[in-house]
């Protein structure tokens, strides 16, 4: 590898034990890959609670010994250092407030509580979020970044024209400590070129609609970069995060291309670079049929116990249109409904009266995790009615209940009457 000399400096334990252990790390995760060199990093982002269960590490240990035994891969526990470059926590196990409503206990809600103060105190932002873009994360167009949370990461590489790879723990944690990353993946301009074209047939104008469409074509294209054309309205953020995250679910995908309406590509051809596609696919009602079959797959029964809002996190967009469309209407008394987002974005929804809106009708709107990645529900939930793509194809999965897809009308009508209807 060709490094620097404050990457040698780093490597040479100039900078302390911990940026040490940090550097050594990234230079087997480079090495691993093939990468001949490292990219300063304008941010990162990474999961770094411990869920204080023994799953990782003994509950007891310190923070320090787990980020640097199990994080690191060190032979010996380290001080953590302040981290180089703006970094973040991503979504995590619990919102602490409804820690009992999750199926955590106290201390291990304490246990996560300290966690937190103790991140804050190495300079990492508690965002929390999944869509950390809502909470002013908004990198530029080319800006190379070293992201975990997979919707996140096909936000940001596809809607912003930023440059990161989906890290895990390990490597995103490596870069906060060095303000590096391995060049390779998506930060190299030939690996962000298409491989399968998807003609649109069919009309694609709402979030339930762009749910489909990018559940039905992660299915198609795995780990590929899909090119788009065909859509006939710009979409709002909101639907493009939709289906963002369902690619990302059904299949693999950390980036994608609609030219005219994502910055990078401005054409199908230059999308390609002026090469054929590996596959084209076409995307009418029967593949939209398809997709719409596969997520309400596993919903048997129409008597609904549990319906989930916010996967990917809620915008305050969404905040205000569920505050309209639950004002003055009660939440069944047999049916629970949670609505995921950001802490920053519910501060701003308590600010203008959502939140009070929402939580009056007898939902509660939470912070910091959701319902796949805590993989809880409710206590004694057996069909639940969400929004999210991404949720209706991992949830019944993890914890063996039905699903049912819908848009957020479907939601608040199942809410309400404790039926699915659509």
């Amino acid at each position: 590898m060709r490094l620097t000399d404050q990457e040698k400096a780093m490597l040479d334990g100039k900078e302390g034990k911990g940026v040490q252990r940090a550097m050594e790390m990234n230079v087997r995760y480079a090495e691993a890959l093939g990468a001949e060199e490292f990219l300063d990093v304008a941010s990162a982002g990474g999961y770094l609670i411990d869920n204080g269960d023994g799953v990782r590490i003994d509950g007891d240990a310190s923070f320090d010994e787990i980020l640097s035994l199990k994080y690191l891969d060190s032979d010996d526990v380290v001080e953590i250092p302040h981290v180089k470059v703006p970094s973040f926590q991503v979504e995590t196990c619990m919102d602490p407030k409804y820690y009992l409503e999750q199926g955590y206990s106290e201390k291990v809600r304490d246990r996560y509580l300290e966690n937190c103060a103790y991140l804050a105190k190495i300079g990492v932002q508690l965002i929390c979020s999944c869509t950390p873009y809502y909470a002013g994360k908004v990198p530029l167009m080319g800006q190379h970044c070293a992201w975990m949370e997979s919707s996140a990461v096909v936000y940001i590489n596809s809607v912003y024209g930023a440059r990161t790879n989906c890290e895990g723990n390990h490597s995103s944690l490596a870069a906060m400590l060095t303000g590096k990353t391995p060049n390779w993946g998506y930060h190299l301009d030939e690996n962000r070129l298409g491989t399968h074209l998807i003609k649109v047939e069919t009309k694609v104008d709402d979030m339930k609609e762009w749910g489909l469409l990018g559940y039905y074509i992660g299915k198609h294209v795995g780990e590929h970069v899909p090119v788009v054309e065909g859509i006939q309205n710009i979409p709002h953020y909101d639907m493009l995060k939709n289906f963002g995250a369902a690619t990302a679910s059904s299949g693999g995908v950390e980036l994608f291309h609609i030219p005219g309406i994502t910055p990078e590509m401005k054409t199908v051809e230059e999308a390609f670079g002026g090469k054929k596609p590996q596959e084209i696919l076409v995307y009418g009602e029967k593949e939209r049929q398809q997709a719409y079959d596969q997520l309400n797959c596993t919903g048997k029964s129409n008597d609904v116990d549990f319906v989930m809002v916010g996967c990917p996190h809620c915008s305050i967009d969404q905040l205000w249109e569920l505050a309209n469309l639950l004002d003055g209407k009660k939440v069944k008394d047999s049916v629970n409904m949670w609505i995921f987002a950001a802490q920053s974005v519910k501060n701003t929804a308590d600010r203008n009266g959502f939140t009070e809106t929402i939580e009056k009708s007898g939902a509660k709107v939470m912070v910091d995790t959701c319902p796949a990645l805590g993989q809880f529900v409710p206590k004694g939930t057996t069909c639940m009615v969400t929004n999210s793509a991404k949720q209706a194809h991992y949830l019944p999965n993890f914890k063996g209940i039905g699903a049912w897809y819908g848009d957020i009308y479907d939601c608040v009508r199942a809410a309400i009457t404790g039926k699915w209807s659509a």
